[in-house]
């Protein structure tokens, strides 16, 4: 039986690591159904303050989706720039 050599290895790990990585969508997603949810409440209770109310709901969604972005920027440079196959032929000296 033959083994799996290095660069197989971190091809398989940097998948793995692209999907863990992904999984950080999950938290703004359900952070922003909430967030959007209370500002419905808010809007309906107090329908003067509609504009303040809506301002501050797309500015903490903005924040909220920084999240989500670094981890798809991160799964994105494992599958296709993927430093860590570079280095690896590296230190094979190829």
């Amino acid at each position: 039986m033959e083994g799996i050599d290095g660069r197989a290895l971190i091809l398989a790990c940097s998948a793995i690591g692209a999907g863990l990585a992904l999984i950080a969508g999950i938290g703004p997603g359900i952070g922003q159904g909430y967030a959007a949810g209370k500002a419905t409440e808010a809007v309906a209770r107090q329908p003067e303050a509609q504009n303040e109310i809506i301002r501050t709901l797309l500015l903490g969604d903005a924040v909220a989706e920084t999240t989500g972005i670094y981890g798809l920027f991160i799964a994105i440079i494992l599958v296709f720039a993927n430093p860590l196959i570079n280095k690896y032929l590296s230190l094979l000296g190829q």
